[in-house]
């Protein structure tokens, strides 16, 4: 009954019930009366019980407390309202109808069952805007149920740009990229302004590494709202992963104009390293981290600073209680295999390796991790097989590993 009550609270002000506040404050609005009458009489336990079974949508075990219930008090109107929920979701509407109204005629101002009828012509539009309002609210907690009531606003009122943007929003939080790109592209197509629209798609393309079409995609928003502190932020990532020298700048003037904004400052402090000012982007990860020192994120990029610095035992801290916080960190799995062969730690290093493989693909220098922390644990055979798939992948890039990697395979080959 949570998310009803919730819808009923969106709907009354939908409806505009904050109207009485101009009344005279010892006044109880309608609503409110409603609410303070109903707190006032003592619930029976078998509605209580019943209300339990409706949480859990065991419609069955709600009727089988709600109708002895209400035979023998057949004007309760909060045990009427529930059992005309409960047939209302097993779509017996007319049954549903009939126990609302009791509840009506029980209650004179149950708020509740006014809803449940239907308040008046106006009512499917207010309806659909409670919908909506709902669904804004869910979106941070369960896409899935935000999306069903997206739907429910949808089957009382024809769908508006808003809509589809929330759409958009929702599938991209969901990560279904296509559904998504499809709904930002249908905004941009009858509204090419849309910074909103165009922030969406642009968030898609960088999860892509679609840099190039990024940047194209973003200059040409910017060019329809300059200025838009978004826009700029997600250009100054791309421009960054492109290494491209505007980068820093642009987010500079950026994070001067708005200091007090931590994702723009996490921007920064990313370019700067990318720049190897990793001393200018440990002193902004700090202050990050003061405000928010659980963000797995920060402490990934905390970790790296720290490496790059030569700190390896506060990088494997960093990187530890990154992965701690979330395991499915990938960078802070990379960082932590880094930081405990730095340490001597070659049993972390390979369940680092090895949670990092869930989420990444094999690149040279990870074969070249798993191999030497495998050889410092005298496991040979395993060390031998990941030092040639090491050079088997290096092609060069790395000189001074693969002449260690071929000096080590003579000595493990001949101990065979």
């Amino acid at each position: 009954m949570l998310r009803l009550a919730l819808f009923v609270l969106l709907f009354a002000s939908a409806l505009g019930f904050a109207q009485n506040s101009a009344q005279d404050p010892g006044q109880q609005t309608p609503a409110t009366s409603s609410a303070n009458n109903a707190a006032s009489q003592p619930v029976s336990q078998q509605v209580t019980d019943a209300e339990a079974a409706i949480l859990k949508s065991d419609w069955k075990a709600a009727e089988a407390k709600l109708d002895p219930w209400l035979a023998a008090h057949p004007t309760d109107a909060r045990a009427l309202f529930d059992a005309g929920y409960v047939v209302e979701a097993q779509n017996r509407l007319d049954d549903a109808a009939g126990l609302y109204r009791r509840a009506v005629e029980a209650e004179p101002q149950s708020f509740e069952a006014h809803l449940a009828l239907d308040p008046g012509e106006a009512g499917p539009a207010i309806k659909a805007r409670a919908w909506r309002a709902l669904a804004e609210i869910d979106r941070a907690i369960d896409t899935t149920e935000a999306s069903n009531d997206l739907l429910e606003a949808l089957k009382l009122t024809p769908e508006t740009p808003q809509d589809t943007l929330l759409a958009a929003n929702l599938a991209d939080q969901a990560g279904q990229f296509d559904a998504a790109e499809t709904a930002y592209r249908r905004i941009l197509a009858a509204d090419p302004k849309s910074a909103s629209a165009n922030s969406g798609l642009a968030h898609l393309l960088i999860q892509r590494k679609q840099y190039p079409e990024a940047e194209t995609l973003l200059r040409a928003a910017l060019e329809q709202s300059p200025g838009d502190t978004a826009l700029t932020a997600q250009l100054a990532t791309v421009l960054a992963a492109q290494d491209k020298a505007e980068a820093l700048p642009l987010i500079q003037k950026l994070h001067q104009d708005h200091p007090a904004d931590a994702s723009i400052t996490h921007i920064l402090a990313e370019v700067l390293a990318a720049a190897g000012d990793f001393a200018g982007s440990e002193q902004l990860c700090a202050q990050l981290l003061a405000a928010t020192p659980d963000d797995p994120a920060l402490l990934a990029g905390h970790g790296q600073n720290l490496i790059r610095q030569l700190k390896f035992a506060e990088a494997f801290a960093a990187f530890d209680k990154a992965t701690q916080l979330d395991p499915a960190n990938a960078d802070g799995w990379s960082g932590l295999a880094f930081a405990a062969s730095q340490t001597n730690k070659p049993s972390i290093t390979l369940h680092a390796l090895t949670m990092r493989s869930k989420y990444l693909p094999e690149i040279p220098s990870t074969y070249f991790l798993w191999a030497t922390a495998y050889d410092t644990l005298h496991q040979q055979a395993m060390a031998a097989t990941y030092f040639h798939r090491f050079l088997d992948s290096s092609a060069g890039k790395f000189p001074d590993q693969e002449r260690h990697a071929r000096q080590r395979l003579i000595s493990l080959e001949n101990k065979k």
